[in-house]
């Protein structure tokens, strides 16, 4: 059996972990910088 500290420890981690999930997914799906043009047609 885990001790009272260890198991809120975990909680904890847990629920940091999955906090913002959304925008944790979106980020690593989209990234975070929008797209810009690096060589534009004259």
């Amino acid at each position: 059996m885990a001790s009272r500290t260890k198991e809120t420890e975990t909680k904890r981690s847990n629920k940091l972990k999955k906090s913002g999930a959304k925008r944790k997914k979106a980020n690593r799906n989209k990234g975070t910088t929008p797209k810009f043009a690096v060589h534009q047609e004259k």
